[in-house]
């Protein structure tokens, strides 16, 4: 819902229609899901397990000489199942939404500024740009006035026939034919064109350039850990491929953790009231323990370490529950 919220200033601020915004929504979703996944799994199985115990289910099954282990198949089978959708989430759908929700969001903020502009009146594009257009048709405009203050220095003063807009990879650029141009700098400088080409530069190239990991495809961040420009961007590919590939194994963790938890306990009459608690405890130690080492990795060898850690983790907590 933040991340909703967030997209409102843009569809308010640049006249976005309600289809583009609900598509940039709908682009968002893989990429929220697939950080909650871990948290519903564990909400789910603590909610079902707790609610069996409480009605002594767990122990009619256990007296009738199901194990914990056994008891517990069900929520495993579902935490794997989990763990191989989040796994196609972060490799694959993730990347591919998270670009295409970048690329259409620029697109929508730049690419369609002309949407902007308005017959006979003038449209401020950014802070000291401002534009008039006697008519538009599309992307035609007609009688066009361009005042450029962007620079306190030199303020540009453009009178033209006619114009057209063009989406760029840099941004909006407009093209005029038949004009004048007036700068006042030092000196003042005055001239008529046939045509000329300017880039409005409204685009936050600073934003649009930024290294963004999750929308790179996961082989061309692998390949990107020995290529990484600085050392930061080598810090956040290696933690971004420890979320895409180790993030999913949180969901056996979390699943164990929660069964070995509560089935052990169910028995014990004094503690089993208090499991559901040391659950959720033992729930937020490993997500933050997780979630920490995995932004502090700085090298190959700390990936691989954390690697290992997850794996010995998974392999006590699995231990723990299957042991007569």
């Amino acid at each position: 819902m933040m991340q909703i919220m967030s997209m409102m200033k843009m569809l308010l601020s640049y006249g976005i229609e309600l289809t583009s915004f609900l598509g940039l929504t709908v682009l968002m979703i893989p990429f929220i899901i697939s950080i909650i996944i871990p948290f519903v799994t564990f909400i789910a199985i603590i909610f079902v397990y707790n609610k069996l115990i409480s009605d002594n289910e767990v122990t009619v099954m256990a007296s009738s000489g199901l194990s914990p282990a056994q008891i517990a198949r069900p929520a495993l089978w579902m935490a794997v199942v989990l763990t191989l959708v989040h796994m196609l989430l972060n490799l694959w759908v993730v990347p591919r939404t998270q670009a295409l929700f970048y690329s259409t969001q620029w697109n929508l903020r730049y690419g369609l500024a002309h949407l902007k502009l308005q017959e006979s009146a003038f449209t401020q594009l950014t802070n000291g740009l401002v534009v008039y257009v006697d008519k538009v048709s599309g992307h035609d405009l007609s009688q066009v006035m361009l005042s450029d203050m962007r620079d306190d220095t030199t303020p540009v003063t453009i009178f033209a026939e006619k114009g057209k807009l063009v989406s760029t990879p840099r941004g909006l650029s407009i093209v005029m034919t038949n004009g004048s141009l007036q700068a006042n700098g030092d000196t003042l400088t005055t001239g008529t064109f046939d045509s000329f080409d300017m880039d409005l530069n409204v685009a936050d190239k600073e934003d649009e350039a930024s290294f963004r990991v999750r929308r790179i495809p996961t082989l061309t961040l692998v390949k990107s850990v020995l290529d990484s420009p600085s050392e930061k961007q080598h810090e956040m590919v290696l933690a971004e491929l420890a979320t895409r590939f180790l993030g999913p194994i949180m969901n056996l963790i979390l699943a164990a953790l929660c069964t070995v938890i509560l089935l052990r306990t169910s028995l014990l009459r004094r503690r089993a009231s208090v499991a559901p608690a040391i659950a959720v405890a033992a729930m937020a130690v490993a997500m933050s323990a997780f979630m920490s080492l995995s932004n502090m990795i700085d090298s190959v060898t700390d990936f691989v370490l954390l690697t290992v850690g997850i794996f010995v983790t998974l392999g006590g907590v699995l231990f723990a529950l299957f042991r007569k």
